[in-house]
């Protein structure tokens, strides 16, 4: 059995807990490897290597961390196939949904390749007489990541490039369902020229991340993941001292109005809501249909569902793979089977879905339920799973009071051809980030990424302007030059004159 281990100080480090946790392949089910889940003394350890490496790299001037980062992103890019083939064999994803995560994961190494832009600071001359103020930003020095099964490379690109970047040093801790693609990352920083210590990845489990947010030498953590555990994250973390981003759970939903091009909609709720079989934050769960628009979408969903490849996700024919375990599967199908006994018509089922040659497999067809209600547990829950819940509203007004109330506020979309309706909708709707006829509306990377409500957790988004003032603090520094005649004693307070 293959067994993976840390990265720790620049090189491979082999776990000493004893403890090992089962890495799986999704599409046939069976365990591929086993990955080491860190003690605390081992978490000590990464810490400890990022603590000393903090001490030279913090001081590193921009000009040589970004020549790393320059060259990190060339080594990224000649290996996208690799990390894209990881990423499928451990979470079940289809090739081109890999690849496509590796992409935007690459958006935020080339925004850290211009981090001498961002932290340029500001300057004021002659503020008082010979009297200068200037505005720098510093890094925190050993900041965490904790990330989820859905994105094993975006997710930790997300955060560690602009980290360092910044100039502190990294330890992070994936998710121990799928490991290879972060170790992968560790390894080729390392290859770029990335000093020992800089970046670590310790695989582990709840005790791992519970002695990360206690750690008295980590003075940032960065989380993605549900909401429940985010709120614990930046409880946990904010009690210990520590700066905190959490982001957490998500309903979102997709606004059709009667004027929409429905072909469209139809599209854009298929892809949003079935793409990598919907273990996405940001995938389209409800679907709120406006006036009577329900049943002709539903006809063209329904169409189009029937025609989408579900397979392994190296089959290139693939469109869809599994879910990630056979548990988490199995509670995505339970929603469905709920959702009809609490009265919603359960229009496409695909519970009883299989793959020929790969029955093992974690499978889930598309599920599609009509006429849901804010009630149903199908509603109320984030199922992370390939089920679209259909709601239906009679006017605008009611359909804005619907996605309002959610506790949640990751991402929406309105489809429209009304500017004046778009415009209001993405003024009045309450959440982090809106989309206009785009269904899934994930910035791009020199803007940031963050809900609302019950969709974050800490004052600071993810990556672009945000990200990079979570990874640094301010400081401001005011200087006089006197003059051989300047002097005497005045305990007024300061003026500017």
């Amino acid at each position: 059995m293959k067994t993976l281990d840390h990265w720790i100080g620049g090189k491979p480090v082999a776990g000493t807990s004893g403890t090992y946790g089962p890495v799986t392949d999704p599409a046939t089910g069976a365990r591929t490897a086993q990955v080491a889940l860190a003690s605390v003394d081992e978490v000590d350890t990464a810490v400890a290597a990022a603590k000393d490496a903090f001490r030279t790299w913090g001081t590193t001037s921009l000009a040589k961390r970004t020549a790393v980062l320059f060259a990190y992103r060339a080594l990224l890019d000649a290996h996208r196939e690799e990390l894209a083939r990881l990423i499928t064999a451990e979470h079940g994803k289809v090739h081109a949904d890999a690849l496509g995560e590796v992409a935007r994961g690459l958006e935020i190494v080339e925004l850290a390749c211009g981090i001498t832009e961002k932290l340029k600071g500001e300057l004021s001359t002659q503020v008082s007489t010979r009297v200068d103020v200037a505005a720098i930003r510093q890094p925190l020095g050993v900041v965490a990541g904790i990330t989820p099964f859905n994105f094993p490379a975006m997710v930790p690109m997300w955060m560690f490039p602009l980290a360092i970047a910044c100039g502190n040093t990294f330890v992070l801790k994936p998710s121990e369902k799928v490991p290879s693609a972060a170790l992968r990352l560790a390894e080729l920083a390392t290859e770029a020229g990335l000093p020992d210590g800089v970046l670590n990845v310790v695989n582990g489990d709840k005790a791992a991340v519970d002695r990360l947010l206690e750690h008295p030498d980590i003075a940032a953590v960065s989380f993605v993941g549900s909401t429940p555990i985010a709120r614990h994250i930046h409880t946990t973390a904010s009690a210990n001292g520590k700066r905190v981003q959490a982001l957490g759970g998500a309903k979102n939903h997709m606004l059709v109005l009667p004027d929409a091009d429905l072909d469209l909609a139809a599209d854009a709720a298929i892809n949003a809501a079935y793409g990598s079989a919907g273990e996405r934050c940001m995938a389209v769960s409800v679907l709120v249909a406006v006036g009577d628009t329900a049943d002709p979408l539903i006809e063209k969903i329904t169409e189009r569902a029937g025609k989408l490849r579900i397979g392994p996700g190296d089959d290139p024919a693939s469109e869809m793979g599994p879910l990630i375990t056979r548990a988490h599967r199995d509670k995505v199908a339970s929603y469905v089977h709920g959702a009809a006994a609490q009265g919603a018509e359960v229009v496409l089922d695909g519970t009883g879905f299989t793959v020929t040659g790969h029955e093992d497999g974690h499978w889930l067809g598309i599920s599609l339920l009509d006429k849901v209600t804010p009630a149903m547990d199908a509603y109320r829950d984030e199922i992370f799973g390939p089920v679209l819940c259909l709601v239906r509203a009679d006017s605008y007004e009611q359909a804005m009071e619907l996605i309002n109330s959610s506790p949640w506020g990751n991402g929406t979309a309105i489809f429209t051809r009304d500017g004046g309706a778009a415009r209001r909708f993405q003024l009045e709707v309450q959440a982090g980030m809106v989309g206009v006829n785009v269904p899934i509306p994930v910035p791009v990377g020199y803007h940031s990424f963050g809900g609302w409500k019950d969709s974050l957790f800490g004052d600071h988004h993810v990556y672009g302007n945000d990200g990079v003032h979570f990874y640094t603090r301010g400081k401001v520094i005011t200087t006089r030059w006197p003059d051989p005649e300047d002097g005497g004693v005045n305990l007024g307070f300061p003026s500017n004159h």
